[in-house]
């Protein structure tokens, strides 16, 4: 069975930073990711939540095409974002969630060609300081609006779902952002 890849990856619009699509979202932040034409599809990081389940049980994953550069970077934020719920010890409320994982979503993190980055040799890394500034942005914007929709789907009735942090014990492609 083949993992899921991005609906994104025909898509011959999107700016092109590091071998990954900076594709389109609806945001409630504002940030320098392009707004969608039509707000009511489903955008990048829908997609990427959409996707996580069923796309961590995988160890190998075919790239074809940029846009799955995208949703595999997003991907193993979920991924992070799941193991900080899940390591606290008396139960994160849906608050002190949105406060951690807010902060996570800002925090200084590694870019493709970076020494801490994990997937280097997926990646290309930006040709310039302000390529690299562009995709630091983007993905700050990405970050931040994933958390706000993820909190939103794993905490049910003010309380993780079990459902979704079952999922931290898996690894996609046996790697973590952190």
């Amino acid at each position: 069975m083949p993992a899921y890849h991005s609906a994104y990856n025909e898509d011959q619009d999107a700016r092109l930073v590091a071998s990954m699509s900076l594709l389109p979202f609806r945001s409630r932040i504002r940030g320098p990711a392009p707004q969608p034409v039509d707000p009511s599809v489903f955008d990048i990081i829908d997609e990427s939540i959409d996707l996580f389940r069923a796309n961590s049980l995988f160890r190998n994953f075919e790239i074809k095409g940029p846009a799955d550069r995208t949703l595999i970077y997003l991907i193993l934020f979920i991924s992070d974002c799941l193991q900080k719920i899940a390591s606290s010890k008396v139960g994160m409320t849906q608050i002190e969630a949105n406060k951690q994982l807010a902060t996570l979503a800002v925090d200084n993190f590694a870019l493709p060609g970076d020494a801490g980055f994990p997937l280097n040799a997926l990646y290309q890394a930006p040709r310039d300081r302000s390529e690299a500034d562009q995709l630091r942005q983007y993905l700050t914007h990405a970050r931040q609006e994933l958390v706000i929709r993820l909190i939103e789907k794993v905490y049910i009735d003010g309380k993780p779902s079990k459902w979704w942090l079952a999922f931290t014990k898996r690894r996609f492609m046996g790697k973590s952002l952190s």
